[in-house]
C-alpha cells in the first residue's frame, strides 16, 4: 500500500498526496509503461480518500502525459512517448513556467499590491485597489535570465480559487519565504478546473527591442513578449499575465487543449 503522505508534505492538498505516490510508482516501476492502473475504487481504498480525489490525481497525471485514458481504463505511459525536449512551455494548462524548463532555476515572489491603473479596470479592480500578484524569473545555469512574468488576479479569482486565498493571506502579511518556500502556482490551471471554473485565454505575441526594465535605458536584442488575459465561461476575468521571453534562442511551445 502505498502513503499518499510519503512525499512528506502532509498539509498538501490530497489529490496532489496521491498524484505524488502514484507519479512515485511510476517513477520507480511499480507501475510499468503500457499497465493498466487499477480502477479509481481500488486506488481509493487504497489511498484512503474518495474517488473524486483519485480523478482529480489521475486528471493531474493525464495533463503531465504519464497517464493515458480510454474506454479500457487508465495506462502508463510509455517514456518515449512523452516529450522531454529542453524548452520554455507555454501551456493552457501551465502557469508561466511551471511546465518543464530544463536546467533552469525559477525564482518567484508574491506581493499585495493595486496594479498599473492600465490594468485595473480589466480585472474588475478599483483604481488603488490592491491585488495578488506574483513575480516569476527564470534563469540559466549560469545566472543569465531567458524569461520574466508578472501575474495579477482579480478580486473574482481570489474568492473562487481556494488556494489562491492561502497565497493572498501570505502576501498580504507579507511573509518572507526562503528558497524551498517559494510560492508554487504551477497547478493553478488545474485549480481553477477543480473550482468548477472553465477558462478561456487569449494571449497576443509580439516582438519588441524596448528595455525589459521599461526605464528607458538602451533597448537589447529583440525578445518576445506575451500578453495573456484570461476569463471564466462567464466573461468574468481571473488573471492577467505578462510574460517576457528575454533569452536567445529560447524555443517556446504552445499546447492546446480543451
Amino acid at each position: 500500500m502505498t502513503d499518499p503522505a510519503s512525499d512528506g508534505s502532509a498539509a498538501a492538498p490530497l489529490y496532489l498526496r496521491v498524484a505524488a505516490a502514484l507519479r512515485n510508482d511510476l517513477a520507480l516501476g511499480r507501475l510499468a509503461p503500457g499497465v493498466r492502473l487499477p480502477p479509481e475504487r481500488e486506488l481509493a481504498r487504497r489511498h484512503g480518500v474518495n474517488r473524486q480525489t483519485v480523478r482529480s490525481a489521475l486528471q493531474l497525471l493525464r495533463e503531465e502525459g504519464r497517464v493515458a485514458t480510454d474506454r479500457r481504463g487508465t495506462f502508463a505511459v510509455p517514456d518515449e512517448l512523452t516529450d522531454r525536449r529542453p524548452v520554455l512551455r507555454a501551456s493552457r494548462q501551465a502557469f508561466p513556467g511551471g511546465a518543464e524548463t530544463t536546467g533552469a532555476v525559477v525564482r518567484a515572489a508574491l506581493s499585495w499590491e493595486p496594479p498599473p491603473t492600465a490594468l485595473a479596470a480589466p480585472l474588475a479592480l478599483m483604481p488603488g485597489e490592491p491585488t495578488l500578484v506574483h513575480r516569476q524569473v527564470v534563469l540559466t545555469a549560469d545566472g543569465s535570465t531567458v524569461q520574466r512574468a508578472e501575474s495579477r488576479f482579480s478580486r473574482h479569482a481570489l474568492v473562487r480559487i481556494p488556494q489562491l486565498a492561502h497565497y493572498r493571506r501570505v502576501a498580504r502579511h507579507r511573509r518572507v519565504a526562503n528558497d524551498r518556500q517559494q510560492p508554487d502556482l504551477r497547478l493553478l490551471y488545474h485549480w481553477m478546473h477543480l473550482a468548477g471554473l472553465r477558462v478561456t485565454h487569449r494571449e497576443s505575441v509580439g516582438v519588441t527591442r524596448q528595455s525589459p526594465r521599461g526605464d528607458g535605458s538602451a533597448a537589447g536584442p529583440a525578445r518576445l513578449v506575451v500578453h495573456r488575459v484570461v476569463n471564466d465561461q462567464h466573461g468574468q476575468p481571473l488573471e492577467i499575465t505578462d510574460i517576457d521571453f528575454l533569452g536567445q534562442g529560447t524555443s517556446l511551445t504552445y499546447e492546446f487543449g480543451s
